[in-house]
């Protein structure tokens, strides 16, 4: 290798599948905002103005239900534990658990009434036991939404309550309902109960989906008049997780067909495609004065993609380096970066590091190394 410094790029014989939905892959929602997410790797198979703010209505529930489920987990919150219902919690109107004024509610009720019954006035009575108030609980609502990476999310209430500054997007709604469902493994089937009896008062689960065969386990619908009906959603088939947010649909009959279709549309023209294990050896750098001529290039982490099923030969991968690699070398130093080219989609690079540790080469090696270069243009 005559020129030591010159980039290198090696292009693997190893065409796998996939590329994010390329044009022609669309398909039509009367969803004003939408997205789809693969939970495995977070990967965005579909979106339709998933930034442009809008009324999250009662998906916002699903924050509230987040903090229940924080202090359960934590242990500062047990289910059998009880909150008292003030009266602002049994005037308030909209879907309702119908729970009595000056009456302590169980907090596994409470998420019931919140999750199936999907009641405003449970909501209430769950910000005013943890917070004090709603405002108070608002602001909790407000740095738990930064915490999880909701820059465009508001909160001014529990319910989702109709109010000019109570804000989200289908994006952030995504990253709450993805985050549920990794944090709170143990809270999350309540998402999955199809009805819910309280004061001899028996409500259904108002989300469409886990009513049908599609592998629905939760999360909430929601509606207003100023942003039509909604429903945050998830399913798994085949042990694959896919997560979907709608809004602004005109209907509660659309609220269903879109979510359906746009499920059954991610399961099908979408997989998960391993390409390598976490430590497995994607190529080799040689190395300049080592006392090994090369060195394993690995993935930090194992690379798992969510390809469309008919992309799969148009998927290139590359690696990127400097080559050779001056020795020393310390397992774990980046010495090269993986590159993947496909059609419809912006290129990705990973980094790849070195899998063990190179010494250099003594004195006397090194010069007999330098002597094999310069009269035969060998490194090593």
């Amino acid at each position: 290798m005559r020129n030591h410094k010159r980039n290198l790029f090696a292009v693997f014989g190893l065409v796998a599948s996939l590329a994010l939905a390329a044009p022609g892959m669309a398909i039509e929602l009367s969803a004003s905002q939408a997205i789809l997410i693969d939970f495995q790797t977070g990967e965005v198979l579909f979106e339709k103005d998933a930034d442009l703010a809008m009324t999250p209505s009662s998906m916002s529930k699903i924050m509230t239900v987040y903090k229940i489920f924080e202090r359960l987990k934590d242990g500062r919150l047990q289910l059998t534990d009880s909150f008292a219902v003030s009266e602002k919690a049994w005037r308030k109107k909209g879907s309702k658990m119908f729970v009595a004024v000056n009456s302590r509610v169980k907090v596994e009720d409470l998420i019931r009434g919140i999750v199936v019954q999907s009641g405003n006035d449970a909501s209430i009575v769950v910000a005013e036991g943890l917070a004090g108030s709603e405002d108070a609980f608002a602001a909790e609502l407000n740095e738990t939404a930064r915490e999880l990476g909701m820059g465009n999310s508001n909160f001014v209430n529990a319910s989702g309550w109709p109010d000019a500054d109570h804000r989200t997007t289908a994006r952030d709604l995504a990253k709450l309902a993805l985050a549920t469902i990794r944090n709170f493994p143990d809270y999350y089937h309540y998402y999955s109960e199809q009805s819910f009896s309280y004061n001899g008062i028996k409500q259904g689960n108002r989300n469409p989906l886990i009513y049908r065969d599609v592998g629905a386990d939760g999360l909430k619908t929601g509606h207003t008049e100023a942003g039509g009906f909604g429903l945050t959603a998830s399913a798994i088939r085949g042990g694959r997780r896919l997560v979907a947010v709608l809004n602004g649909m005109p209907t509660k009959k659309a609220r269903g067909r879109d979510a359906e279709r746009l499920m059954d549309w991610g399961f099908r023209e979408f997989n998960n495609y391993t390409l390598f294990e976490k430590g497995a050896k994607v190529s080799t750098a040689p190395v300049w004065m080592g006392a090994a001529g090369s060195v394993a290039l690995v993935l930090p982490d194992s690379l798992t993609l969510s390809l469309p099923v008919k992309a799969r030969r148009k998927m290139v991968v590359k690696v990127a380096m400097n080559s050779p690699v001056p020795a020393p070398v310390k397992k774990g130093d980046q010495l090269a970066r993986l590159k993947i080219e496909m059609p419809g989609r912006a290129p990705m690079e990973f980094p790849l590091l070195a899998g063990e540790d190179v010494e250099r080469l003594g004195a006397i090696s090194r010069l007999a190394a330098a002597l094999r270069f310069i009269l035969f243009g060998e490194a090593g």
